[in-house]
């Protein structure tokens, strides 16, 4: 089911964008019970580079089967004696070179974005689109809109918290004055699409699936956690 689940988010956009014959208008057929933004320190693990280079071992006399299986009982610690052939210096060093160039883990400050949600209707959500709003009272016109998509599994009638990361936060568009003081800005949170396992989609009017594109295919590239929800 995980695996069905990241590849409908992998390839679902393309077609989507073409038609949208399945979409409705009518009410949201997901309820936010609840949600709330932090600050937060995200430590993002960058993916070991892909190693496409390096070339087959050499068949050497300790490869062939006797001298494999004898090798067995050789003492914990023992050099491997692929590592003096011309291949193996030549897979250590390109090794070291990647590692070399990989980019490093560092923490990120940014903002993590909860909402609770329960799916109202009788079928199974497996994708969510969803936005968390804010906006100055005294000028309701100005909106920062914080968007992400979520691959869920989400049963008939039940409840679900998601949760979103973005270096974003409410003061990209609300004064560090309003933020002092809640009662001066607003918060907002809308669900913009739900996908379901049997394929029936319902999005939200006024939303467009376009608007997201680049950055849809932008997150395709990141690692993926089923269950997770990535900034759009």
């Amino acid at each position: 089911m995980k695996i069905l689940l990241l590849f409908l988010i992998a390839f679902s956009l393309p077609t989507l964008l073409q038609t949208q014959t399945s979409v409705k208008d009518e009410a949201s057929p997901m309820t936010v019970s609840s949600y709330k933004w932090s600050r937060m320190r995200q430590t993002v693990e960058n993916a070991a580079p892909v190693d496409a280079n390096v070339p087959a071992r050499q068949v050497i006399p300790q490869n062939k089967n006797f001298a494999r299986n004898g090798r067995v009982n050789d003492p914990r610690g023992a050099r491997d004696p692929n590592q003096d052939t011309l291949d193996g210096r030549s897979e250590a060093l390109e090794k070291s070179v990647q590692e070399s160039r990989a980019p490093k883990s560092e923490p990120r400050d940014g903002f993590a974005y909860r909402v609770k949600v329960k799916n109202a209707s009788d079928k199974i959500v497996e994708i969510v689109f969803w936005e968390f709003q804010f906006s100055e009272a005294q000028n309701p016109d100005v909106v920062a809109r914080r968007q992400f998509l979520c691959g869920v599994n989400i049963p008939g009638k039940k409840d679900k918290e998601l949760e979103g990361f973005s270096l974003s936060g409410p003061s990209d568009v609300v004064s560090v004055g309003a933020l002092a003081d809640k009662s001066r800005f607003k918060e907002n949170v809308l669900i913009n699409r739900v996908e379901y396992s049997d394929g029936s989609i319902w999005q939200r009017k006024g939303w467009s699936l376009a608007e997201v594109k680049a950055t849809y295919q932008r997150v395709l590239r990141e690692p993926w956690v089923p269950g997770q929800c990535k900034g759009l």
